[in-house]
């Protein structure tokens, strides 16, 4: 089941999902913006990484889904990867390919992917891998 943004808010304050800085017009519906975490420009035809603004923190029965906000998608934007395990913190990394005809500038804080929450029935093993309290940009490890 995806959370409903009455959902997310009420889990961030009960304390169970962390969201930090929260941004009320990063807010949707059924998802949240996050948000770039620095000033870059993504080249054409090259793959860039670009860390979150914000901090996230997923309880054992949340898991995440990231998409590339549609605004960007029509400029030939594609994300890489998005899924975010239950019990991950920190800062996301997000593999950002430019396929489109020109370069395109991304300020800090412009919205640029969708995280969609969803429930893990059955829940409770946590994420504890290799990228767990990422903070910033984070290359493979």
């Amino acid at each position: 089941m995806i959370l409903a943004a009455k959902e997310i808010q009420r889990q961030i304050n009960a304390g169970n999902l962390v969201i930090r800085p929260y941004g009320e017009d990063c807010q949707q519906p059924a998802s949240y913006d996050l948000r770039a975490g620095e000033d870059i420009t993504l080249p054409v035809g090259a793959c860039t990484l670009v860390h979150s603004l914000e901090w996230v923190e997923l309880p054992a029965d949340i898991a995440g889904t990231l998409r590339c906000r549609s605004s960007f998608g029509r400029r030939g934007v594609l994300l890489g990867g998005g899924f975010v395990d239950p019990g991950f913190r920190g800062q996301l990394t997000l593999c950002l390919v430019n396929m489109g005809s020109e370069d395109v500038p991304l300020p800090r804080e412009t919205r640029v992917v969708q995280l969609i929450l969803h429930t893990v029935s059955g829940g409770g093993q946590m994420y504890d891998g290799r990228y767990q309290d990422s903070s910033g940009t984070v290359n493979a490890r």
